[in-house]
């Protein structure tokens, strides 16, 4: 998962998480950031954004459509290191929390850096909006300056934007509110998530370490964790209900005022994507569910020997395969090794992640579930965080993670505004990761029975990744609809969430009284809305871009680093050209889906 604002710790150069089992887990060194919470540098540059904010605006505003291009251009370079400066406190502050959500002194770090920033920047939000307000003739004749010509996506993107800003005053009135709105509702999600406590034989446990037993080879103690889950959320339904209300009024109220045709119309602007192409890509996703996951989990239904599969049996094991834990040096070899095998300079860039802190894989009370990458700023580096339990599948999350951070640390040169990519494309290089590294664990097996756990724990990821994600875009499309007719009881939610799951898994399942609160703790559903299609955006067009490596490997490096190099300063059309590929294309993203159809085939040949 990439996250665009998090988090930090306040002994920034705490030791290693150690674990018998998984050897020594790093953690994070944020002394690139800040040496600490309290540090001087902390105030110094928060003092810095709260002037040059204030120096910004009186320079600027209301003066942008007499600048030329000399002009706008120190304009946009001012704007960028305050974004710069900002952006590393706000890293610092939110990588500390998600370290540790339910620690009082780091909650209020986060808080308080937040509010500051917001207050800091308000004098800011006239740029954009003035923007929008210069002639395009006028734009075209700044943009003739050569310094000032890179920035064209910037200015572009904006414009974008143009029907659907809101006047000065009522944008401002947005910015300022922003810390009491969304981000204070997705920290009481955070905070519930993370003070979640569940029971199995006896032991208590967070939520990471209780989804991980979804996975095990025992099938009681796989239903017994499915069953507490069930049980542990039930008992927070209302909370949860009360967040997703909130938030999807919140965006039906600002959509209504901006003009915006659908609640997707933002996140595919934010993600400089046409409505078609996704639509497209969902399209294609939804009619491929009889080839794709019904197929597969009547296959996994027989190996199980099962009448019918239970959602506990969704991620399980296969028989044939062997209970280990993957010592951590052991996932750092396999996934360096893939890495270095596609192309030694990739594997150089991810090795500071590991001896440098710039990793925190221990699973800890209080840390954040799940896993993302952060770029920070681009004057340091990015950060990973993991919650390692030694499963296979924690290798290929590391192998994910780290695939962003190559990403981030090339996209980087592109400087503060061009070097984030939307998020239809972040998932490119996080998603080629976990390939090269699932090629090179099936190129290594040993026996037939080796390369069939490969290709069905290969197969459940990519159904997880594109079948799974559109079934949860199709199910906070409904939910965002239906919450314009009124407010919504926990079972209306449960209802919408049910609806897209027997579609999407087929008839191969029955589903556990309970599973219908399943939603309530997805975290992508209340911190980026529509955000999940990505995922699936991301894996279709890995797929399409690894079968033309496959086809034509000469040259593929360079124009694959070229593409990551590239950050948010291109489109996906001129990114995916000299590949020879169009996401534009319904026959795209079925090419992409026939690999998956493809690694099915190879499972049913088998048998």
């Amino acid at each position: 998962m990439h996250l665009t604002f998090p988090a930090p710790v306040f002994d920034a150069n705490a030791q290693g998480a150690s674990d018998k089992n998984f050897g020594d887990l790093p953690n994070w060194d944020l002394s690139d950031l800040y040496p600490a919470a309290d540090a001087p540098e902390v105030q110094r540059d928060l003092d810095w954004v709260h002037t040059a904010c204030a120096t910004f605006a009186a320079d600027y505003e209301g003066k942008l459509a007499d600048l030329d291009g000399a002009g706008m251009y120190e304009c946009i370079t001012r704007n960028e290191r305050i974004s710069q400066v900002a952006g590393r406190l706000g890293s610092f502050a939110g990588l500390l929390y998600y370290q540790n959500t339910t620690d009082g002194e780091r909650v209020k770090f986060f808080s308080d850096v937040q509010d500051k920033l917001t207050t800091s920047t308000a004098p800011l939000v006239f740029f954009s909006l003035e923007v929008n307000r210069i002639p395009d003739e006028t734009i075209e004749t700044m943009l003739g300056h050569a310094d000032l010509a890179r920035y064209r996506p910037i200015f572009e993107r904006m414009r974008k934007m143009r029907p659907y800003q809101l006047s000065d005053e009522l944008e401002r009135y947005e910015h300022d509110m922003s810390i009491v709105g969304a981000s204070a509702w997705n920290k009481l999600f955070d905070e519930t998530v993370a003070d979640l406590s569940f029971t199995v034989n006896g032991e208590d446990m967070g939520l990471e370490a209780i989804a991980t037993l979804l996975s095990e080879q025992d099938r009681d103690t796989r239903e017994a964790a499915a069953r507490e889950i069930a049980r542990v959320l039930g008992l927070n339904i209302k909370i949860f209900t009360r967040v997703h209300n909130t938030l999807a009024k919140m965006g039906d109220v600002e959509d209504k005022w901006r003009g915006m045709p659908t609640p997707q119309t933002g996140r595919h602007l934010s993600n400089d994507v046409e409505p078609e192409v996704v639509e497209a890509l969902r399209n294609s996703v939804v009619a491929a569910y009889p080839k794709l996951s019904h197929r597969y989990y009547e296959l996994k239904r027989g190996w199980l020997g099962l009448d019918k599969l239970q959602v506990w049996d969704r991620n399980a094991p296969l028989p044939m395969e062997e209970k280990r834990t993957i010592h951590w040096d052991e996932a750092r070899k396999t996934v360096m090794d893939a890495y270095a095998g596609f192309d030694p300079k990739m594997a150089a860039i991810a090795e500071p992640f590991f001896d440098k802190g710039w990793i925190d894989a221990g699973v800890k009370p209080g840390k954040a579930p799940g896993a993302f990458a952060h770029p920070t700023v681009t004057d340091a580096h990015p950060y990973v965080m993991l919650n390692y339990l030694g499963k296979q599948r924690d290798v290929m999350t590391l192998a994910h993670e780290l695939g962003h951070g190559v990403h981030q640390v090339l996209a980087a040169e592109q400087g503060e505004m061009l070097s984030s990519t939307p998020l239809t494309l972040a998932e490119t290089a996080s998603v080629f990761g976990e390939m090269l590294t699932f090629q090179k664990l099936l190129a290594d097996a040993k026996t037939d029975a080796e390369r069939k756990i490969l290709l069905a724990g290969k197969v459940e990821d990519m159904i997880n990744t594109v079948v799974r994600q559109i079934a949860f875009y199709d199910f906070e499309c409904k939910l965002h609809e239906a919450r314009k007719s009124g407010e919504l009881t926990s079972a209306d939610i449960n209802a919408l969430w049910m609806s897209v799951q027997g579609e999407s898994l087929g008839p191969a399942f029955e589903f556990m009284d309970g599973y219908e609160t399943f939603w309530s703790y997805v975290p992508h559903f209340v911190h980026s809305p529509f955000y999940v299609y990505a995922y699936a955006f991301g894996d279709g067009l890995v797929n399409a871009l690894y079968a033309a490596y496959q086809e034509q490997p000469e040259g593929f490096q360079d124009k694959y680093f070229d593409m990551l190099k590239a950050g948010g300063s291109l489109h996906h059309s001129e990114l995916l050209k000299p590949f020879g590929l169009d996401a534009s294309d319904p026959k795209f993203w079925d090419k992409g889906l026939s690999m998956i159809s493809g690694m099915i085939d190879q499972l049913e040949a088998m048998e």
